[in-house]
């Protein structure tokens, strides 16, 4: 058992140069990307259960002891900002166009599997960005409703509704079974089970990283100074919203030790989640955004390492 497991654990001893070889590895072998492209809604369903997996019933239930404070930041970065964006969008008039769809599925998702190991990477607590991992996916199906029914590209209120449906399922199902499998056949794992597991998770969100890059080679070679606006706009809205959590955090004492993996959680959202629930006509064009919001979001220790480094 002990070598099986070993290609895992090494897999999870380098997270961060997978993350980085998925990043490239999408843009140089377009057939891969293209290959994994069809599978995307399953590997986010996967990745989302081994992030279940690896947390386990009882850090899962251990997050209510934080439960108003949490509640309070899901309903702020989850429901009211993409909220805020789309009245200003439409006030605007452009709450149609492609940039104002993407902006708001971003803010209406959750943080991303890996926030916590991002937090680690940078040297901070992982448990505020654990929480909001945790109670921000499992309430995503009801914050993203006002977003989903703002956003009249997407359809009547029964294709909404049924939207946020299958992203319900799709989330309970990958939860549950994780928190079964976790509190029935591994209630207790050693550290070393517990790295695979980090292992397995971390190959899976590669195999997403690749496939979610897909839609960047062609992009490179057919329009890259549209690609590079979106790239620009993917690394503003990222690291912009990380830096600004974690200014806004600054003056608060009791917010110290949380204000990085708020930081990190804020900025970095599973929009790939929405792949699982949104048609394809709506999400295709999105590709070449959620792909270059990739970059700066597993690019996060290295562009930010320094700013985030505890003092």
């Amino acid at each position: 058992m002990s070598r099986a497991l070993a290609p895992f654990v090494l897999a999870a001893r380098h997270a961060r140069g997978l993350l980085v070889c998925g990043l490239l590895a999408g843009v140089a072998l377009p057939g891969a990307a293209q290959a994994i492209k069809p599978w995307l809604a399953e590997l986010v369903a996967a990745s989302l259960f081994f992030a279940a997996l690896r947390i386990g019933p009882r850090e899962a239930l251990g997050a209510a002891r934080d439960l108003p404070r949490t509640l309070g930041l899901v309903a702020a970065l989850q429901l009211a900002l993409p909220v805020a964006v789309l009245l200003v969008c439409a006030a605007m008039g452009w709450r149609d166009t492609l940039p104002a769809l993407g902006l708001a599925l971003m803010l209406a998702a959750p943080p991303i599997a890996g926030s916590p190991s991002l937090t680690v990477l940078v040297g901070h607590n992982p448990a505020p960005a654990l929480r909001l991992l945790v109670l921000g996916t499992l309430l995503v199906p009801l914050t993203v409703l006002p977003t989903l029914w703002l956003m009249p590209v997407l359809g009547t209120p029964a294709a909404v509704l049924a939207a946020a449906a299958r992203l319900l399922l799709v989330i309970g199902i990958a939860v549950a079974a994780a928190l079964v499998v976790r509190g029935w056949l591994m209630p207790a794992p050693a550290p070393r089970t517990v790295a695979a597991l980090d292992g397995m998770g971390v190959l899976f969100l590669t195999a997403v990283i690749l496939g979610l890059m897909s839609a960047l080679g062609p992009a490179l070679r057919e329009a890259p100074l549209t690609l590079l606006g979106w790239l620009a706009a993917a690394m503003t809205v990222n690291l912009g919203m990380q830096v600004a959590v974690k200014l806004l955090h600054a003056p608060r004492r009791g917010d110290h030790d949380a204000a990085v993996p708020h930081a990190i959680a804020a900025g970095n959202r599973n929009i790939a989640l929405f792949l699982v629930a949104l048609p394809p006509d709506v999400t295709g064009p999105l590709l070449v955004f959620i792909g270059c919001y990739q970059v700066p979001m597993y690019l996060t220790p290295l562009l930010l390492g320094r700013f985030y480094a505890p003092r």
